[in-house]
């Protein structure tokens, strides 16, 4: 998560005249003064200044190198209101299954018919304890 922001801007290059500053170096020591107070209102802070290599051109073809005097500055990011994360809990609900939906009626659909069992003829039947060996042999 981002909790600063950062702005990078030139250094002053020349003074600013005051009744107070004498010589360049009071000069310049009042322009960075004003800079930093001017980003200080803003919200900024002071971090550091570095000097670093910039190539520029320099006539038709050739480069040369310029250092650069930078200010950077932060401040916090304003934060967005804290959001809870999402955590699933299962619901624990007593739930009945849905009814069963009738079956579409149509010649292919229809049940078969129950059919009665025929009844066994006597030569067929099972032996039963009535009947006796003398009577099967007939």
């Amino acid at each position: 998560m981002k909790t600063h922001e950062y702005k990078v801007i030139p250094a002053p290059t020349k003074g600013e005249k005051a009744k107070a500053a004498k010589g360049p170096e009071g000069r310049f020591a009042v322009s960075m003064s004003r800079l930093l107070n001017e980003m200080a209102e803003q919200g900024w802070e002071y971090i550091r200044a570095d000097i670093l290599p910039s190539e520029e051109r320099s006539g038709l073809t050739s480069t040369q190198t310029v250092w650069r005097t930078l200010l950077v500055f932060r401040r916090p990011v304003p934060q967005a209101a804290a959001v809870t994360p999402f955590r699933h809990e299962p619901v624990v609900a007593a739930v009945a299954p849905p009814p069963a939906a009738p079956l579409p009626a149509g010649p292919e659909m229809t049940a078969p018919e129950p059919v009665a069992p025929e009844p066994l003829a006597e030569e067929d039947a099972p032996d039963s304890p009535a009947k006796s060996d003398a009577d099967k042999v007939s």
